[in-house]
């Protein structure tokens, strides 16, 4: 099937894919826009789990103030070379994640990081209050673990919803970035201030 050249500048514009990419996963779901977003999603990720055990030594860090002057965020944005830290792809999502960090305050990079204490008082917290709530015993550990996944979307970095486009998550759009850059992408720190 001939894929029509708009068509592959829509999805490339709209997930950041290569060229090559966006026309081979067109041609996979048949010309199904959608579709080709999920296959380019999934291979994302099966190009991260190959990267993982790279070794991210370079990157940039990146500042972003708001515009009243009163938020900031620094990001460090890790990569395995000096060439992709200096790609304007990858500059570009330094910039989105300390926008993302201005804008909804995370705790963490990742649930991994969450200290086991803060994870255990927020686990008593959510049983207390199911408990409160005359939930059955036999239940509390499957809505425990419901809800420890959305408390993650909360505080970790990762799990959130990217403000620029909800459907993907900071690590969806991360793993994007590693298929289109080629290379291991990671966070190797960031932090907040307000006034």
């Amino acid at each position: 099937m001939a894929i029509d050249i708009k068509l592959i500048t829509k999805l490339r514009a709209q997930t950041g894919a290569g060229m090559k990419d966006c026309r081979e996963a067109l041609e996979e779901s048949n010309g199904d826009l959608e579709k080709a977003v999920e296959i380019l999603r999934k291979k994302g990720a099966k190009i991260a789990i190959k990267r993982a055990d790279k070794e991210a030594k370079e990157g940039i860090v990146y500042a972003y103030i708001h515009a009243n002057k009163k938020i900031g965020a620094l990001v460090e944005l890790n990569c395995e070379t000096d060439f992709v830290a200096k790609n304007e792809e990858f500059k570009n999502l330094a910039h989105d994640l300390a926008l993302q960090i201005a804008a909804q305050n995370p705790l963490y990079i990742s649930p991994a990081d969450v200290p086991e204490e803060v994870l255990n008082k927020e686990k008593e917290i959510i049983k207390e209050q199911l408990l409160a709530e005359g939930k059955p015993e036999k239940m509390l550990a499957k809505i425990i673990e419901g809800k420890l996944d959305k408390w993650y979307e909360e505080i970790c970095l990762s799990k959130q919803a990217f403000i620029k486009n909800e459907d993907i998550t900071i690590e969806d759009l991360i793993n994007e970035k590693i298929a289109s850059l080629g290379e291991k992408i990671k966070v190797g720190g960031f932090c907040r201030k307000q006034i």
